[in-house]
C-alpha cells in the first residue's frame, strides 16, 4: 500500500476512533486462547474489583472482555508484551510497518529469520505479528536459544494489517501496566480486592501433547507447583483468582481445597485435523 495512501488512511481513523476506552477484542491467536470459554470465564469475575491483573496474557481474551479500568498484564514471553506496548503507546507506527509485508513463503523466511532486536520497536512488533498471523496455526514457538521456529501456514487471505483490531486494542491497552516478568514477581504486586486470571501453559494430558515453548525455558511440572503455591498465598491475602488448565488428576490433586469445575473447551492446534475437537479443561477459583 502507498504510504501517502496509508495516513490518509490512519488519519480518517484517528477521527473515527473515540478517545474513551472501548471494547476490543484480541489482535493475535495463541495456544490456548479463551475466546471460546468466555461465557464460562466470566461468570467467575467479580463485578468489582480493585485491580485486575493477568500474568500469563498471551492473546488477552479476557482481559479484553472484562475491560477493567486498572489492570496489570506480563507475561514472560518479551516478544509479546513489546509487541503490547507498541500497540498501546504507537499503533500507527506498527500499522505503517505491517503495510510493508506481505504473505509469501521467501518474504517469511526472511522475516523469521531477523534478529528483533536489530530493528526499530514498531518494525519489531509488526514482526511478532506478521509472523503469527501467517506461521503455522497460529503457533509461536521458540528453540532453546528463544529463536522463533514454525513455519509459514497456509491461508487464502491472513489479516495481519488490520487498522481496526489494532486501533482498539490500543485505547483499550492505555493506562494498562504492562511487564515481562516471571509470574511471582507479578503476582507479588497484588492486594486484597484485586482479581487475577491465570492461563499458563497446560498441563499435558499425555506424553504427545506437552506444549510450552512459548519462551526459551517452558514450563513444566516444577512451574505448575510453584504456581499452586502463588494460588495459595493469593487466597491468604485476600485475593481473588481464577486459573484455567487441563483436567489432569495431578492438576485437580494441586488444587485440592479450592473451589474446580469442569468446562468442555475447543482443540484447535493439532497437525492431524481429525485429533482436533472439544476437551475437558479445568477452571480453579477461590469463592
Amino acid at each position: 500500500m502507498p504510504v501517502l495512501q496509508l495516513r490518509r488512511e490512519q488519519s480518517s481513523l484517528r477521527a473515527a476512533v473515540p478517545e474513551e476506552r472501548v471494547r476490543a477484542t484480541p489482535f493475535l491467536k495463541w495456544v490456548g486462547g479463551k475466546t471460546s470459554l468466555l461465557p464460562e470465564l466470566l461468570k467467575h469475575v467479580p463485578g468489582r474489583t480493585r485491580r485486575y491483573h493477568e500474568p500469563f496474557v498471551g492473546g488477552g481474551a479476557l482481559f479484553f472482555a472484562v475491560a477493567p479500568r486498572r489492570a496489570s498484564l506480563s507475561d514472560g514471553n518479551g516478544e509479546l508484551i513489546h509487541c503490547y506496548l507498541q500497540i498501546r503507546d504507537d499503533v500507527f507506527s506498527v500499522l505503517d510497518a505491517l503495510a510493508r509485508h506481505v504473505y509469501e513463503k521467501a518474504h517469511f523466511a526472511n522475516v523469521r529469520a531477523l534478529d528483533p532486536l536489530g530493528l526499530s520497536p514498531a518494525a519489531r512488533a509488526a514482526r511478532f505479528i506478521y509472523l503469527n498471523k501467517t506461521c503455522f496455526n497460529g503457533l509461536w514457538r521458540v528453540n532453546r536459544a528463544g529463536r522463533f521456529n514454525v513455519p509459514i501456514g497456509r491461508y487464502k487471505n491472513p489479516r495481519f494489517h488490520d487498522p481496526s483490531t489494532l486501533i482498539t486494542a490500543s485505547h483499550a491497552l492505555k493506562g494498562v501496566q504492562l511487564d515481562c516478568l516471571p509470574f511471582e514477581d507479578a503476582l507479588s504486586r497484588t492486594a486484597p480486592g484485586d482479581f487475577v486470571y491465570l492461563d499458563p501453559p497446560y498441563d499435558p494430558v499425555s506424553p504427545t501433547a506437552s506444549f510450552a515453548s512459548y519462551t526459551a525455558g517452558g514450563f513444566g511440572w516444577e512451574d505448575q507447583k510453584r504456581l499452586a503455591r502463588c494460588c495459595f498465598t493469593l487466597n491468604r491475602r485476600g485475593v481473588r483468582f481464577l486459573l484455567s488448565n487441563s483436567a489432569t488428576a495431578r492438576v485437580r490433586e494441586l488444587y485440592r481445597g479450592f473451589e474446580q469445575r469442569t468446562v468442555r473447551a475447543p482443540r484447535f492446534i493439532n497437525s492431524k485435523a481429525d485429533s482436533r475437537g472439544r476437551v475437558d479443561e479445568l477452571l480453579v477459583f477461590n469463592a
